[in-house]
C-alpha cells in the first residue's frame, strides 16, 4: 500500500532537511515523498537536490500553503495521502507502518492521531500537547478538528469530495477535515498515539491578530458547510485549545 506524503515549504532551509530525513527513515517501504516549494531563495532548493529519497519536487511560485498542498494531492500516486509540514517530523520511524495497518481495513477512509508542539529552538521540549479523540457529530461545531499533520486519507476521498478551498487562507485544513468528516461522513479511525512533532509558531497561531483571523475563517467554514454554529463559536474554539498548554504526554 503506497502512502504519499506531501511537504509544502518556502524558505525552509533551517528545518526542511529534518523533515526529509524523518520521512526517509520510515520503516514502511512503499511510500513517496512529494515536496512543493514556493520558489525559495534561501538554499532550500539546494537541500532538495541533495536528497534522492524525495520522489518528486517542484519549486515555483504559488498562491499559498493550500494551493501548494493541492498541487501535491494532484501529483500523489499513493492510495493514501498525508501531509507533513516543512518544520515538522514524525515522532518515530513506525508512523507510516501504523497508518498502513489502519488502512488494511478497506472500510477505513481516514485516520488521525495526536501531536505535540515543541519549542522552535529546542525540539526536545514539549510546549503543547494536542490530544485528539474519535470523531462524533457536533465536534466541529465546538471548534474541534483532528491535528492535520496526523491526518491521512484515501486519495479517492479527495477525488470525490474535493481538495483544499483556497478561500480559506488560514483554516483550509479545518474546512477540509470538516467537509470530509462532518458533511460527507467518511469513516475515520483515531489512533491514541503521538505521530507528529510540530515546531510552535504556525501561520494561524503566530499572533493574536492571526488567531482572530483564523477563528473568523473557521466560523465562515462552518457556515459554508451549513453547520449550526452560534455567536460564541470562536470563544468556544479558543477555549478548547487551553488544556493543550497544560497537558503533557
Amino acid at each position: 500500500m503506497k502512502i504519499s506524503i506531501i511537504t509544502v515549504c518556502f524558505n525552509s532551509a533551517s528545518t526542511i532537511e529534518e523533515t526529509i530525513l524523518s520521512v526517509a527513515a520510515q520503516k514502511h517501504a512503499d511510500k513517496e515523498h512529494l515536496v512543493i516549494d514556493g520558489a525559495s531563495t534561501d538554499g532550500t532548493v539546494e537541500i532538495l537536490r541533495r536528497h534522492s529519497s524525495i520522489a518528486h519536487w517542484v519549486s515555483e511560485a504559488d498562491r499559498g500553503i493550500y494551493d501548494a498542498m493541492n498541487k501535491g494531492v494532484a501529483m500523489a500516486s499513493g492510495e493514501i495521502v498525508g501531509t507533513l509540514n516543512a518544520d515538522d517530523v514524525y515522532a518515530d520511524d513506525t508512523v507510516l507502518s501504523q497508518v498502513a495497518a489502519v488502512f488494511a481495513d478497506p472500510a477505513v477512509e481516514a485516520c488521525y492521531a495526536d501531536l505535540v508542539y515543541v519549542d522552535k529552538h529546542h525540539p526536545d521540549k514539549v510546549v503543547r500537547y494536542w490530544k485528539s479523540c474519535p470523531y462524533k457529530a457536533g465536534l466541529f461545531e465546538r471548534g474541534w478538528m483532528p491535528a492535520h499533520p496526523t491526518f491521512f486519507v484515501r486519495r479517492r476521498v479527495y477525488e470525490q469530495f474535493g481538495t483544499f478551498d483556497l478561500n480559506f487562507s488560514r483554516q483550509a485544513d479545518f474546512e477540509l477535515t470538516m467537509r470530509f468528516l462532518a458533511v460527507h461522513g467518511i469513516k475515520s479511525v483515531y489512533i491514541p498515539r503521538i505521530w507528529v512533532k510540530m515546531r510552535a509558531g504556525g501561520i494561524s497561531n503566530n499572533s493574536v491578530r492571526g488567531m482572530i483571523k483564523g477563528n473568523l475563517e473557521a466560523w465562515r467554514a462552518c457556515r459554508k458547510n451549513k453547520l449550526d454554529v452560534g455567536p460564541f463559536f470562536m470563544l468556544t474554539k479558543i477555549m478548547s485549545r487551553v488544556p493543550q498548554w497544560f497537558a503533557r504526554p
